[in-house]
């Protein structure tokens, strides 16, 4: 193949990001301009897009914002098709938005696992279905979809989260295999914890099902040794600019993946002693512990979100 029509690893390459706005789409954004890519940034809060649009050309990158609801299946695909009319070209699809519904299951209304399931997996699902077919054509392309360790174990109290993560690798992996023979690329970002707005309590458009103050969701959190985004990023690219199928971020995480690899029941058994850990944490509160994340208890919020 010429240059021409090979993928580009990353300068002058064309790359949409899901959820650019924010947290680890963000992210994504800004490092891919960094190394010459010309990156589209979308997102349901297209002002904050945007901003972090206008950065990255302040700073001698290309970006532009676009305002994008990933579970309108005709608003993605007509973002991914302009996108190639314009740069005649399409590389990287980073399929990242998301939304956490963060509670005990026996709290979820029906509304809750639609919401969820609806950004997180059919989101994914419409960058797929419009990317897709113009990789296949081109001969070339990588899509990159957001999971998380949530998608490789157990994780208490974001069933709904963790159930729609598992889709995604598997939506991945399978992909994956269909799509090598084509010259199509497929890997998923499975990361630990990561800081973004999503972290504690879903994020923008997430829900929190239990008010826990967020002192003690800070607490709960730091445990886990968040990484910043921007680590995350560049580790993330690395191993995307090598097709690596499940990118892991930290590293330190591997060890939980192989061990409930291993033996299922020892991940169960982790994600239990988490959960009691937690429960302990949140019983033994005082009445006035302090005041709880904004998105306790909204359902009047909108079903979508962007990392």
């Amino acid at each position: 193949m010429t240059p021409r029509s090979s993928l580009r690893t990353y300068h002058a390459a064309v790359a949409i990001v899901t959820g650019g706005a924010s947290g680890i789409g963000r992210a994504l954004g800004e490092a891919l301009a960094r190394r010459g890519a010309r990156v589209v940034l979308a997102d349901l809060q297209v002002e904050l897009a945007k901003e972090v649009a206008a950065r990255i050309k302040e700073q001698g990158g290309h970006a532009t914002a676009e305002e994008l609801d990933v579970t309108d299946s005709a608003a993605t695909n007509r973002l991914v098709q302009v996108t190639f009319q314009n740069e005649g070209r399409l590389d990287y699809v980073f399929n990242n938005a998301g939304i956490g519904i963060v509670g005990e299951a026996r709290l979820y209304e029906l509304d809750d696992w639609y919401r969820v399931l609806d950004v997180n997996l059919r989101g994914v699902v419409h960058g797929v279905q419009a990317a897709y077919p113009i990789m296949l054509r081109q001969g070339f392309g990588h899509i990159v979809n957001t999971a998380s360790l949530a998608g490789l174990l157990p994780a208490p109290l974001v069933v709904g989260y963790c159930a729609t993560k598992h889709a995604v690798v598997g939506l991945s992996t399978s992909l994956r295999v269909e799509a090598a023979p084509a010259g199509v690329r497929v890997s998923v970002l499975c990361p630990g914890m990561v800081r973004t707005p999503a972290l504690i309590d879903g994020g923008k458009y997430g829900k929190l099902l239990q008010p826990v103050p967020r002192e003690l969701q800070q607490v709960l959190v730091e445990r886990q040794r968040p990484m910043q985004p921007g680590r995350f990023a560049e580790q993330a690219l690395r191993a995307v600019a090598k097709n690596k199928a499940i990118i892991v971020i930290p590293s330190w995480w591997k060890l939980a993946w192989w061990l409930n690899r291993l033996s299922p029941s020892i991940g169960m058994y982790l994600g239990r002693k988490m959960l009691e850990t937690t429960k302990r944490a949140v019983e033994h509160l005082p009445p006035a512990a302090g005041p709880v994340s904004e998105n306790a208890r909204q359902p009047e919020m909108a079903p979508r979100a962007e990392r």
